[in-house]
């Protein structure tokens, strides 16, 4: 990604010199009459009830499918992902089009009774008016996704700034989702960076804003609206763990916490970080990360047999192997890695340290294909290490013991707890979010109950008829 006056250009973190793409980047000073457009175009597109606003994400969904693969092709070119991730996320963001879609005829409120016998009490929904979306680049479609198809049912205008590592793909969404008949005003693109982002959430006509990001952004976006009264609804990182105990297979095992840490080169939130082995569990543990992690096919993610793409961008690559460097000068050591391409990529070798609870790499997220495996001596330790960390995103554990997983789901500081499954991966229907620094008291995303929530508010009425007039 490079910034040129006005432009911001885009380029293959697999072959760096080989530009994506460029876009025109947006003027904060020309926010006003993005909002004037958004807000001109909300109120008709309310107005066309809920049920015809279905209809056309519904045939959004079939246009964002009819161009899934050139799209994907786009995703990897500009984001570095594999293919066939890339093609799981256009998959995913159909299906999450069609679900919200689903739900245009869902009732939109609860009757109650009354104290007067000729008075009806209900609740309806409305919209929020302007909803500003702001989304990351490890997932530059269903991310956007998760939050604009609700927001968009539900009778809102969207302010979308998407990350300026990826404006291509995200102009390519919008182009597919106004093909399928969403008016251009009701989803506006705002291509730039934190002054686009930063006057956004301070505007006072934007009503929500939705945001996944850091941390330290998230909690400045909270202050701002609150000051304000804006809704808020932050996803931020993670650390999450993954509970290896000794009646499981280790290379199963293995495998398992290999692909939570190393898939999508690691730039996941949910991504596993901390491999914690209890017991008996980490000796044949580490010897089959030893084996696997070198098998691992790092590469361009649009040639065949790649499992790991490049990171993102260069200053990405660069931080990933900062924080290596300081974890090794802090006593860890290096189990495993895998070889990269030599060819000047945007390459991190995936790697698995051996390593204590004290290093900096265990308490702040690092972004890549990087895991620590730390042992433990039973469950209750194994816990303990797995809740102290700031973030409460993922957990996952790995055992045969019905028992041992039902105290994890109760015990672990987990907004998603898993057993025998990778830390990363959701359901597009289930309430997604964390807890402690990883998300803020807000509905969640995904679900469409919880989407409603956050997107609309709730008016109760009292309806009462006036008495028949004296003949």
């Amino acid at each position: 990604m490079t910034t040129m006056p006005g432009v911001l250009e885009s380029r293959n973190p697999a072959r760096p010199d080989e530009v994506v793409g460029a876009a025109a980047l947006a003027d904060p000073a020309e926010l006003d009459a993005e909002i004037a457009a958004a807000r001109a175009a909300q109120a008709a597109w309310d107005g066309l009830g809920i049920v015809e606003r279905g209809r056309i994400l519904r045939r959004a969904a079939g246009e964002l499918e009819r161009r899934a693969e050139d799209l994907a092709a786009l995703l990897t070119a500009e984001q570095g992902k594999t293919l066939d991730e890339a093609r799981v996320e256009l998959g995913g963001s159909v299906e999450t089009l069609l679900y919200h879609a689903g739900h245009a005829r869902d009732a939109d409120g609860a009757t109650y009774p009354s104290g007067n016998p000729d008075e009806l009490i209900r609740t309806v929904r409305v919209p929020v008016g302007l909803v500003a979306a702001i989304t990351p680049w490890n997932f530059p479609v269903q991310i956007p996704i998760w939050k604009m198809a609700p927001a968009l049912l539900h009778g809102n205008a969207v302010l979308w700034k998407p990350s300026s590592e990826t404006p291509m793909v995200s102009l390519a969404l919008a182009e597919a989702l106004v093909a399928g008949g969403v008016p251009e005003d009701v989803l506006r693109v705002l291509i730039g960076g934190g002054d686009v982002g930063r006057a956004l959430v301070a505007h006072p006509a934007v009503g929500a804003i939705t945001f996944t990001g850091s941390v330290p952004v998230g909690r400045g976006i909270a202050i701002q609206a609150a000051e304000r009264g804006a809704k808020v609804q932050l996803e931020l990182g993670g650390h999450s763990a993954c509970i290896v105990c000794p009646d499981v297979d280790p290379a199963w095992a293995a495998g398992i916490a290999l692909a939570g840490a190393m898939g999508g080169s690691g730039q996941k939130c949910t991504a596993t970080r901390r491999i914690i082995a209890v017991g008996a569990a980490l000796d044949p543990l580490l010897e089959e990360l030893r084996r696997q992690t070198p098998l691992l096919a790092v590469g361009d993610g649009a040639s065949a047999g790649v499992q790991i793409g490049p990171l993102v961008s260069e200053p990405a690559r660069d931080g990933v192997a900062a924080a290596l460097a300081e974890a090794l000068a802090e006593g860890a050591e290096v189990v495993a890695e895998a070889p990269v391409p030599a060819d000047g990529g945007w390459y991190q070798a995936p790697t698995v340290l051996r390593g204590h609870p004290g290093l900096a790499i265990c308490r702040e997220e690092v972004f890549g294909p990087v895991a620590v495996v730390l042992g433990v001596d039973d469950l209750d330790a194994a816990i303990a290490l797995a809740n102290a960390t700031d973030f409460g995103l993922t957990a996952t554990v790995l055992t045969r013991d019905e028992r041992a997983v039902r105290r994890c789901v109760r015990e672990l500081e987990a907004g998603i707890v898993k057993a025998n499954a990778p830390n990363t991966g959701s359901e597009l229907h289930v309430p997604f979010g964390g807890l402690k620094d990883s998300s803020f008291p807000a509905p969640r995303e995904q679900n469409a109950a919880s989407a409603a929530e956050f997107f609309t508010w709730s008016k109760s009425a009292y309806l009462r008829v006036p008495p028949e007039a004296a003949s």
